[in-house]
Order: C-alpha cells, then sequence, then structure tokens
C-alpha cells in the first residue's frame, strides 16, 4: 500500500520543483542589482574642453573635508602581505586630485578677453590675435622651413592664466562636487584686470577686481571648509605686480595679494615674490606639442644642433637700473667676437620680434646668458632650455628660487652660477671663465637641460601627453601637495596659518647657492677644444615670440 504522503508529493514533485527554481532566481536577481547600484554611487563630473557642459564619470566614494577638525587621511587600497592589490579593490586615482573649478562672473575672465584691444593701452600692441587657439596664439608660418608643423605659436609670454584655464578644462580630475575636492580653482585673470588698468587710472579702479573677486568667494560654502587655504589662482603677471605696499597713487600695481581674504589663497605666476604663499610656474614658450613624439623629435634634433658660438645674449641693456649687469654682458659679448653672439632686443629694435630669430641664436650657442632685466626672471630662461643652451644665471632668483616644483634641486646638474650681488663685483671674464668649462662636464649639462623641455612647455590644451607630464601637470601637483601639507597640520590639531603667508626674507640670497662654477671647474679637457671643432649651423629650430615694451621679458 502506497504512503499518503510519500504519493502526495510526488504527485507535485514537477510543481515543487519550479518553485524552488524561481525562488533562487529571485534571490540571484536582487543580488546581482545591489551590486551594480553600489558601483554607480559617488558620481562625479568633468568640464567640455570647449563648453564647459556637465558630463557624469564614475569615482569612489568621497572624501569629506568639511569638518576640518574631523579631517583624517583617506585609507589606502588595502593589500597583502607582499603589497599586491587584494581582489576585489576598486581603485580611484583622482582621490588627491580632484579639482573644483569656481565658476566666476563674466566681469573676472570672461569679459577681460573680449576687451582685448583695451588690454595694452598707450601702446601699438594688440592683444587679441594672441588669444587665439585658447590662449596659444597665432599658428607660426614657417618661411624658413626650421618649425615642427602644427606645434609653435605666436604665444605672449603674459597668459599663462587664459593658458591654464583652458587647460585646466581638460584636466582628468575635475569634479562639480566640492566636498571631494582636494584643491579649488579660482579662474580670475589678474594679469588682464591689471593690463587693463595699469596707467592713468586711480588705485579704486586698479583694486576694484580683487576686492569684489574675494568679497564673492568669502561668500561661498566652500570657502569656509579651510578658510581660503585650498583656493588657487593662476597669473601671467610677476607677483610682485599684485602686491602694491601702500596706497600711493603713483605707486605700481595692485594690493590683490595683500587682501586678507587673498593672503590664505595661494598663486601660481610667471615669477614668485618672496611670500610663501607665491609659487612660480615656467613663462609660456611657443612650443605647444600634442603628443610625446613631437616632444622626442624636438630632443633628438637638439641633440644633434652644431653650434658655433661659445656663449649668446639676447636682450637689452637696463642702465636706468644701477646694479645692472646687462652693460657689461654686452660689452664683453661685443669684445669677444666670434665667441659670443648678441641678439639687440632694445626699444625699437625688430629682432627680438621675429620668433625664428631668437630661436636661431640659442641653437648655436653652447651657454645662454641669463642675468636679470626688470624683474628676476625672464622667458628667455625656458627659450634657451628649448634650444638645448644651456642656461648661465648670475642671480639665485632667476630660476633656483623660483621654480622649484619644475627645475631640478640640484642646480649644477642643468645650468652654470656665476654670482654677482653688485655691479662693483663684476670681476667675471666670460669668454675665458667658460672656455675653461671641461668637455665632458658640457656634454652632460646639455643632456640634462634637453631632458628638460617636457617640463617646461605646456602642451596642446586639445589633447594630453600619454607618458611625459608637461609644465601645467607639474603645477597641478606642486598645489596639490601644497594644500594636503597644510590639511596635514590641521589634521596634527597645528595653526594652518603659520607660516603660510609669511614673507622670506632669505628666498634670494646668494649664500645658499654657493660659489657657482669655481669648484666646478676642475674635471676633464678644457671647453676650448671642443669650441674650435664647432662648425656654422643651418639647421635652426623655433623660437618664441618676444616683443618690447609692455609685452617683452627681455
Amino acid at each position: 500500500m502506497e504512503n499518503p504522503i510519500t504519493s502526495k508529493c510526488c504527485n507535485h514533485q514537477p510543481w515543487f520543483v519550479l518553485l524552488v527554481f524561481f525562488v533562487f532566481c529571485i534571490e540571484l536577481f536582487s543580488f546581482d542589482y545591489s551590486g551594480l547600484n553600489a558601483k554607480k554611487s559617488a558620481l562625479v563630473t568633468v568640464l567640455d574642453d570647449n563648453h564647459g557642459n556637465v558630463i557624469n564619470t564614475q569615482s569612489s566614494l568621497p572624501h569629506d573635508f568639511t569638518e576640518i577638525a574631523n579631517a583624517s587621511v583617506s585609507p589606502l587600497p588595502k593589500t597583502d602581505e607582499k603589497g599586491d592589490l587584494k581582489v576585489g579593490t576598486e581603485i580611484d586615482f583622482c582621490v588627491g586630485r580632484y579639482i573644483f573649478v569656481h565658476d566666476l562672473p563674466r566681469r573676472f575672465n570672461e569679459d577681460l578677453v573680449n576687451n582685448c584691444r583695451l588690454l595694452t593701452r598707450g601702446t601699438d600692441k594688440n592683444m587679441c590675435p594672441y588669444l587665439d587657439n585658447l590662449g596659444f596664439g597665432p599658428e607660426i608660418e614657417n618661411p624658413e622651413y626650421v618649425l615642427m608643423n602644427n606645434s609653435w605659436f605666436l604665444t605672449n609670454q603674459f597668459l599663462l592664466e587664459v593658458i591654464f584655464h583652458n587647460k585646466m578644462k581638460r584636466y582628468e580630475c575635475l569634479t562639480n562636487d566640492s566636498s571631494i575636492a582636494s584643491a579649488i580653482y579660482v579662474p580670475f585673470y589678474a594679469g588682464l584686470d591689471m593690463s587693463l588698468y595699469l596707467w592713468g587710472f586711480n588705485i579704486t579702479v586698479r583694486d576694484s577686481a580683487s576686492l569684489g573677486l574675494v568679497k564673492w568667494l568669502s561668500e561661498k560654502p566652500e570657502w569656509k571648509r579651510m578658510w581660503g587655504r585650498d583656493h588657487f589662482l593662476v597669473a601671467g603677471r610677476i607677483a610682485w605686480d599684485f602686491r602694491r605696499q601702500s596706497d600711493n597713487e603713483t605707486d605700481w600695481g595692485s594690493k590683490l595679494r595683500f587682501l586678507p581674504e587673498s593672503k590664505n589663497m595661494s598663486m601660481l605666476s610667471i615669477e614668485s615674490s618672496s611670500w610663501n604663499n607665491d609659487y612660480a610656474i615656467p613663462y609660456p614658450t611657443c612650443f605647444h606639442p600634442s603628443k610625446d613624439s613631437e616632444i622626442f623629435q624636438w630632443q633628438d634634433r637638439m641633440r644633434r644642433q652644431n653650434r658655433q658660438y661659445l656663449f649668446s645674449f639676447a636682450g637689452a641693456p637696463r642702465p636706468e637700473y644701477q646694479n645692472s649687469i646687462r652693460g657689461k654682458i654686452i660689452d664683453q659679448c661685443l669684445a669677444s667676437k666670434s665667441q659670443c653672439k648678441l641678439l639687440d632686443c632694445n626699444y625699437g629694435a625688430t629682432n627680438c620680434d621675429n620668433p625664428v630669430n631668437v630661436m636661431k641664436v640659442f641653437q648655436s650657442s653652447i651657454f645662454c646668458l641669463q642675468p636679470p632685466g626688470d624683474s628676476y626672471t625672464r622667458r628667455s630662461i625656458f627659450d634657451s632650455i628649448l634650444a638645448g643652451c644651456i642656461p648661465v644665471f648670475f642671480h639665485p632668483g632667476t630660476a633656483y628660487a623660483q621654480y622649484i616644483w619644475h627645475l631640478p634641486k640640484n642646480y649644477t646638474a642643468y645650468s652654470v652660477y656665476l654670482p654677482v650681488k653688485d655691479l662693483s663685483e663684476w670681476k667675471i671674464n666670460l669668454n675665458e671663465t667658460l672656455l675653461r668649462m671641461p668637455e665632458d662636464r658640457i656634454l652632460r649639462l646639455r643632456e640634462e637641460v634637453i631632458k628638460l623641455i617636457p617640463r617646461v612647455v605646456y602642451a596642446s590644451s586639445r589633447s594630453r601627453l600619454e607618458t611625459l607630464e608637461d609644465a601645467f601637470d607639474l603645477a597641478v601637483k606642486g598645489i596639490l601637495d601644497r594644500i594636503e601639507s597644510v590639511r596635514i597640520m590641521i589634521r596634527e590639531g597645528k595653526d594652518p596659518s603659520i607660516g603660510f603667508a609669511d614673507g622670506d626674507d632669505y628666498k634670494y640670497t646668494f649664500s645658499t647657492y654657493g660659489n657657482g662654477l669655481e669648484a666646478a671647474n676642475n674635471e676633464g679637457e678644457s671647453m676650448e677644444k671642443l669650441v674650435k671643432l664647432q662648425v656654422s649651423s643651418t639647421e635652426f629650430g623655433p623660437p618664441c615670440w618676444s616683443a618690447t615694451s609692455v609685452v617683452t621679458s627681455g
């Protein structure tokens, strides 16, 4: 006789199996769907390079620095004992690199560009053409077949803020969620604003935009997170132009960097001041490569260049400056005859307006002299590096104390230093001194200079380099490290204002950098033999636009 229970079970067995299968599928679907939702959390946005449109990209869970006192260091991805990443760990490569860009009112940037014809009042210079191609200027035509195609532009040295802003629009770790941002970028065109009101305007007009900017910023929620110490701006003029120390109508510049709110921000500019919250980044040159191969090709070309001159100088005397050494340099260059090439950039001269002329001189020279001019620095430093010409510095404020994120700390690896504190101390015979340089050291110095080329150029704003870091990349990395160091102070319970905006009276002192060439000339053969073997070169490369008057670094 059949068991009634077994009989009943067996009769409904197909339906029971289907029921179990259906329940299993529901559980599996629920688990998979929850996993997908978890991966979609924490969306960030980036800006389109042309229109600033918002598009979504995936990120990991956000940092929260809203409560400064409770801020903690973000943990690193989990690893096993060997240091390998554990399976299932998701890495957000933008952690610690997110940047939030303030959407400023047009008066602080776009309107200044639209009024480009007014930027150089009182001169015959028209800045408008140099704003083409996202601030790179018109592409250089190549009548002498000396430039690489599509990579060289007539770039104005004072348009760094426009170039930087356009490159920032392509930065890979932009976010519109300021709570996860490691830095806040303020795209104020401070240099263009200065140019608009430099001559013939009282200090009320000159300071108007600066006062309006800090008022606007201080009212934003982002400001209150670190009271502006995670904010930075970029200026296309030297930092001293924004540090007017009195309200005297005859004093130069604006007082942007002395405003209380501005003291809490960092500024990147073509030349820093002696205050700790100012940082120097390279002047824009005319070389804006769109891919790594263009840089490699240019570097190889500079290695093969024949150099007929021992040294050269492109610039003008500065008789109005009592301690300027330029007059001595020009005199010795002329006296050296065939050993030195002088490119006269005096007011009214036209040679330095021609970019081909400038680079021809530098590419045919072993050493390029870089004395201070109207200020400590000059764009010629970076033009000479592009040409593979070894820079010769006379003051630590011209490069060593300036471009700490872009040039090697060991300055003797890429340059020659002949310190001159005062014109009365000039005891240098340039021709004899440079001829004593050992040949093997010259070759090492030149190779190091050529290796620096990618670090001092601003690559195309329409693309990204693949394996190399350009001047923009290193500047972003530098400011992120700077702001993170402030966060570390806060986490340790220290006062972040201590030292943040202090003046550094020793920044440009000579003693820090030793006696220059004296200790480095005791190795290898004399340069004299090498100079005699140099032949005239016919392969010249591209320069950069360098003008007189208000747009020259002379």
